[in-house]
């Protein structure tokens, strides 16, 4: 690391951490935003907005939807703050003098990085640069699945209409044709989210699949509808994330099974997923303690999903379909990390 850039740390640790000037300041020393630009230039072609105002560089929209996310603003909401809080404009790079993007410029952006999938490369950009800086350390890996709920789910009882009607000549006249049901789609329903039931409680939305460091910050996402089993995307995960061979992977029981233990050893990662009883076979007290060990380090992927929850309003669906809410899930993820890291330099400087 460069000289300047052991003083501006420096400085860093002598600043409160919060979302306002300070930490937009914080944020803008800590990132290199060359490479994400380029990255974002990649998929997204500038153009003019439904009112005709001029482009606008993706930096700056991805910028603004940074503040979206820490903030819980809806795109209506964004284009207003940006407009009426000056630190806001100085953190995406708008003049005071110059228009600031309206929502269906946003909404674009976000629609076209989505189709690109943009978001899982930009994550990994901005993860590469906080291990340059010795923010994010992988010592050790956690997952665990958390629910995002929509508010667009099914109401009322189930209804059906037929979608194949059979002529009674084509069949024996003893025989009698079953017509083809299709349930009926309401309107206002999120199709591609799914039931499931957790904690005796029903949701119906979409699953993140997520590993992180021991400190909790994200590294990977998967996202699938709410009633895919966790034990089914381990190696989907880990697949996303550079990891050195014997770093060890800590997860719940739920992921115990002989294809994850494969899974592991195949990777050659320590498999530190807690153990199970099993029918007629309680857990030996090695195993309990096993399990206690892993549980003080796992506990920290809970604590991320909840701080997403209390800090930007997240485990809510925002928008409708899998492939956007991963982005949202995406979204989130980069958010919660620069949220952290400057707390976690502020950590470091006084070791």
């Amino acid at each position: 690391m460069e000289k300047n850039n052991k003083i501006s740390f420096a400085d860093l640790a002598l600043q409160r951490r919060k979302i306002k000037e300070d930490f937009f300041n914080q944020i803008n020393i800590l990132v290199n935003w060359t490479p994400i630009e380029k990255e974002i230039n990649k998929c997204y072609k500038k153009g003019e907005s439904a009112t005709g105002r001029p482009s606008y560089a993706g930096i700056v929209l991805f910028k603004m939807t940074l503040l979206q996310t820490w903030y819980g603003l809806s795109d209506y909401e964004l284009e207003d703050q940006v407009n009426d809080r000056v630190s806001f404009s100085r953190f995406v790079g708008i003049p005071m003098d110059q228009s600031v993007p309206d929502h269906s410029v946003i909404s674009r952006f976000r629609t076209e990085l989505t189709e690109k999938k943009a978001y899982q490369r930009i994550l990994k950009q901005l993860n590469k640069q906080l291990e340059d800086h010795k923010i994010l350390v992988k010592t050790g890996i956690l997952v665990d699945a958390s629910i995002s709920d929509t508010p667009l789910k099914p109401k009322g009882k189930k209804e059906f209409e037929v979608v194949q009607d059979r002529e009674e000549d084509q069949y024996p006249s003893e025989t009698k044709a079953k017509p083809e049901l299709k349930e009926k789609v309401k309107p206002g329903v999120d199709t591609e989210a799914r039931w499931v039931k957790k904690a005796g409680k029903l949701h119906y939305g979409y699953k993140k699949h997520t590993a992180t460091n021991e400190e909790g910050l994200i590294l990977g996402i998967v996202t699938t509808s709410a009633n895919e089993s966790d034990i089914k995307h381990l190696e989907d995960v880990l697949d996303l994330i550079e990891i050195k061979k014997g770093t060890p992977v800590m997860a719940d029981k739920g992921y115990k099974s002989a294809d994850n233990d494969l899974v592991l050893e195949k990777k050659k990662l320590k498999n530190r997923i807690m153990r199970k009883a099993k029918k007629n076979k309680v857990l030996s007290s090695h195993e309990i303690k096993f399990n206690k060990l892993i549980s003080k380090v796992r506990y920290k992927i809970e604590r991320t999903f909840g701080s997403i929850k209390r800090w930007f309003s997240g485990g809510m669906a925002r928008y409708v379909g899998m492939n956007k809410m991963h982005s949202q899930h995406l979204l989130e993820a980069i958010a919660y990390n620069l949220y952290r890291s400057p707390g976690i330099v502020m950590s470091n400087c006084e070791k």
